[in-house]
């Protein structure tokens, strides 16, 4: 198997001059910094706005206030640790706090602090909470990455999942398939671990986290057909980032390249308002006619991806945004508003639902399912 050769250290990225060295060393004391050689093979080193070294290079933007550290409130979904429960058919496992490589947008930055742990090495009390929960129908395994995990590691979670009968879809939340397409492809047991477990009745999906078309190598479409003959399901979400995607024609041609590979575009995101993401952040009217152009030059089968925010309250779907106003509707709800429809002023610099005024009639501030757990944004922060 091709080793992929891991970095934690901004001195040991050959792309850098030492002064960028100096200059971004105080942002990884305080954000964790982590990449592959695979991956920094992609950036283009002599372009300072290269959007594959954006994606993972620190900035200094990071160290600028804003937003919280928990902006969904994903600290009121845990129903026992490691386990969130926010919609009714849906159960979230947080596997892993580790990433192939770390996206500097991250909207779980927070799983990162060393005074955080979310993330579950034994994942039983998520299980047996899932177990003897009828609704749920699926559970998706995330965190941190999913395929970081080894493979038997993965193995047992999956097996203790497929003994539960109303557990019909499994998902593996995942940027693998482009960060270390190889560990796919070149790692059998994956491949027959799927195989085993994705059936015509119960299926296994992938859910990737492809931000631009530069990702999809020829590496990454061996790793989706690898997949795909596996009898996996693969699907695409990405947020639309400042500098990084914001551009019709670069989303158009992810939604092209998504589609001629059989990967399924499914939602594209706000950015969420995360501690340590300023440099990423769209005004929702932009994001929305940037969609829209891209969508224009695409397929219907590109079309079929969703403009959508993770609020708190659910997963608001941007319908429109036109003439100072915002037309939305939910898509998923924590308190069952699905298809609630709701126009909005739309101010020309909102960014998330909460900036946008009267947004506060349609929904409540959610208290904590599981009274123990520690909300990240009540801690205080790491010097």
């Amino acid at each position: 198997m091709q080793k992929v050769r891991y970095i934690t250290n901004l001195s040991k990225v050959e792309g850098l001059s030492e002064h960028e060295r100096q200059v971004l060393k105080p942002i990884t004391d305080k954000f964790v910094f982590r990449v592959n050689d695979y991956y920094l093979n992609l950036i283009d080193w002599d372009d300072p706005h290269d959007p594959i070294r954006k994606l993972v290079i620190p900035n200094e933007g990071e160290l600028e206030e804003y937003g919280r550290w928990d902006a969904s409130d994903e600290d009121t979904n845990y129903v026992v640790p490691g386990c969130q429960h926010k919609y009714s058919t849906t159960a979230l496992l947080i596997v892993s706090e580790v990433c192939g490589s770390y996206c500097r947008y991250c909207f779980r930055k927070r799983l990162f602090r060393n005074d955080v742990k979310e993330a579950m090495s034994d994942v039983s009390p998520g299980i047996q909470y899932i177990a003897q929960t009828p609704s749920i129908n699926n559970v998706l395994l995330t965190g941190g990455d999913s395929l970081i995990l080894a493979t038997a590691k993965l193995r047992l979670i999956i097996e203790q999942l497929r003994e539960i009968e109303h557990v019909k879809i499994i998902r593996l939340g995942s940027k693998i398939p482009v960060f270390n397409p190889m560990r796919i492809y070149e790692d059998q047991e994956l491949l027959d671990l799927i195989r085993e477990f994705s059936t015509e009745e119960r299926r296994i999906y992938v859910m990737a986290h492809i931000n631009h078309p530069r990702e999809i190598t020829p590496e990454a479409k061996k790793a989706f057909k690898a997949l795909h003959d596996a009898g996996a399901i693969v699907v695409n979400q990405t947020p639309v980032l400042r500098g990084i995607n914001d551009d019709p024609g670069v989303l158009a041609e992810l939604l092209d390249q998504l589609s001629w590979a059989g990967v399924t575009p499914y939602y594209f995101f706000i950015n969420r308002p995360v501690a340590g993401n300023s440099e990423f952040v769209l005004p929702l009217e932009r994001v929305y006619r940037i969609v829209e152009e891209a969508k224009a030059r695409t397929s219907g089968l590109g079309k079929r991806v969703r403009l959508s925010m993770s609020h708190t309250s659910g997963k608001i779907e941007i319908l429109a945004i036109d003439k100072g106003k915002a037309y939305l509707k939910y898509h998923q709800s924590r308190d069952n508003h699905y298809g609630k429809f709701m126009m909005l002023d739309c101010p020309a610099d909102a960014a998330w639902f909460d900036d946008l005024p009267g947004n506060e009639q349609h929904w409540k501030r959610p208290s904590k399912k599981n009274s123990h757990i520690v909300s990240v944004n009540e801690m205080v922060e790491q010097v």
